[in-house]
Formats: structure tokens, C-alpha cells, sequence
């Protein structure tokens, strides 16, 4: 899987960069393979993924940390009313499916009651559907 990643001299990484040529001539040498870099979204439906949750995904909720590394690939703002985006500016990753802490800061504890609501709601209008059919 081809998964580029370079850090800048403001990271608490060490400063690297990225070449393609050389994580291609790396992968033939170790796996005797050469990387296919569209497959992960080809698999996975990454490309255009607002237009594919938009038609057949419901009830998602992204929580997204902006200090994680990983939050540049995320879903950052809402598709539809069924399909939220939760973004924080302090966050990381999986940050709010970890125990509560007598520690948590406060925007981590609002963002956890904010996908309790979500999820209580959705609940609730299942509930209603089923009682109606």
C-alpha cells in the first residue's frame, strides 16, 4: 500500500521526506513486487468517498483530532444529516473511544456526549420505523 509520508522540521519527528522511486525500488527488492498506487482506493472506495457514503451509507459518525497524522485523510465536514463529522482541533487518534479519565479535558468529554446524542438519536428513530411497520 502506498502511504506517503514525509515530516517537517516542526514535527517532533525527525525531518524526512518521500520518493516514490525509492519505496518502489525498496518494495521490488523486498517483496519482489512493485506498489500499485491507486489500489487502496480502488479497494476500499476512497476516491470520491463523499459521493459513495452520500448514496449508500447512513448512521457514520468520523471523529476526527486534528493532531493526528492521520486526520489529513479523514472526513473533516458532514455528508449528509445520518453522516457527521466531529472535528477537534486537540484530538488524536481514537482518542475518544478510550475509558474516561478522571484527566479528560473538557472538549473531549462534549465530544464524547456528542456521539452519544448522535447515536441515541439514531436509536430512537429505528425504534420509531420498527413501531410503524
Amino acid at each position: 500500500m502506498v502511504m506517503p509520508m514525509t515530516c517537517s522540521n516542526e514535527s517532533m519527528f525527525p525531518p524526512s521526506s518521500y520518493s516514490y522511486k525509492e519505496f518502489t525500488e525498496d518494495c521490488k527488492k523486498k517483496y519482489g513486487v512493485e506498489p500499485r498506487p491507486h489500489w487502496i482506493t480502488t479497494e476500499f472506495v476512497g476516491y470520491r468517498i463523499e459521493q459513495v457514503l452520500k448514496r449508500f451509507g447512513s448512521n457514520m459518525i468520523f471523529s476526527n483530532g486534528m493532531q493526528d497524522p492521520w486526520s489529513r485523510g479523514g472526513v473533516l465536514k458532514n455528508i449528509s444529516a445520518s453522516i457527521v463529522a466531529l472535528v477537534t482541533q486537540k484530538g488524536a487518534h481514537h482518542v475518544d473511544f478510550r475509558s474516561k479519565t478522571k484527566n479528560d479535558p473538557d472538549w473531549l468529554i462534549m465530544q464524547r456526549k456528542q456521539e452519544v446524542a448522535i447515536i441515541r438519536k439514531w436509536l430512537e428513530e429505528y425504534y420509531r420505523d420498527l413501531k410503524q411497520n
